[in-house]
């Protein structure tokens, strides 16, 4: 990670979140709704389900919200059926982007996505054109200052694949995908509060970008995030401020 800052990019990340907070209840609704439907609706066996629960109550998401979005998937409650798209395609020199859809409608979506490409600088690639560079897991950042020693023990101890020390003094625990919040609780429990924790798919390598192209690529970035239909945007790229 050494020559970027990984904690400014973070603390960018959590407020583009904030700032678009309507949208994620609309993401996390639709996660929530076909994890039940793939799963069932008990929580307790269905991890993707308890996943996506546990990002919704931490935006604060009514309880009432989550439980019609299960019902709805479980097919106690009429609604509509969405399935899962994923996009893959390449950025401003070459950088890679993996686009995850929900839609109840894949010709508006592909068509949506492709002209975010088109507009902004990249193409869209074929299916595992770029999917090899990613991995999924779960990822959790702790703040620089945190106690690596103890935090790594703990980490371990409640199953952690991997910890990670960035050059700029944060820490990552990487987790599998549906251990993430078993481990999370447990580091809680231990008085370790990650300042961002979400299953994602972590690129293998990172491109860092300034200047122009860094400009461009955020643009590209932005654009895919606001087609409505787009769950998630994965990128190999890093926009240093």
């Amino acid at each position: 990670m050494a020559g970027h800052s990984k904690w400014a990019n973070i603390q960018h990340h959590k407020g583009k979140q904030d700032a678009k907070r309507g949208k994620i209840f609309t993401r996390l609704i639709k996660e929530i709704t076909v994890a039940a439907r793939l799963g069932g609706g008990d929580p307790t066996g269905n991890p993707r389900l308890r996943v996506a629960m546990e990002k919704a109550y931490e935006q604060n998401m009514p309880k009432d919200n989550v439980e019609r979005a299960i019902k709805r998937g479980a097919g106690e409650l009429d609604g509509v059926q969405y399935m899962e798209l994923r996009y893959e395609g390449y950025g401003i020199n070459g950088a890679a982007v993996m686009v995850d859809c929900m839609t109840d409608n894949k010709t508006r979506t592909v068509a949506d996505v492709r002209h975010a490409f088109t507009k902004y600088g990249g193409n869209l690639g074929t299916d595992g054109s770029v999917a090899f560079m990613f991995k999924h897991c779960g990822q959790m950042i702790f703040a620089p200052g945190t106690n690596e020693d103890t935090l790594m023990e703990v980490a371990l101890n409640a199953g952690a694949e991997d910890i990670i020390s960035n050059d700029d003094g944060s820490i990552e625990v990487i987790t599998g995908p549906y251990d993430f919040i078993d481990v999370k609780q447990r580091l809680e429990a231990a008085g370790f509060k990650p300042e961002m924790g979400e299953v994602t798919m972590k690129p293998d390598s990172e491109v860092i970008f300034t200047g122009d192209d860094a400009v461009k690529m955020q643009k590209l970035l932005d654009a895919l995030e606001d087609c409505d239909d787009v769950q998630e945007v994965y990128t190999t790229a890093v926009i240093e401020e």
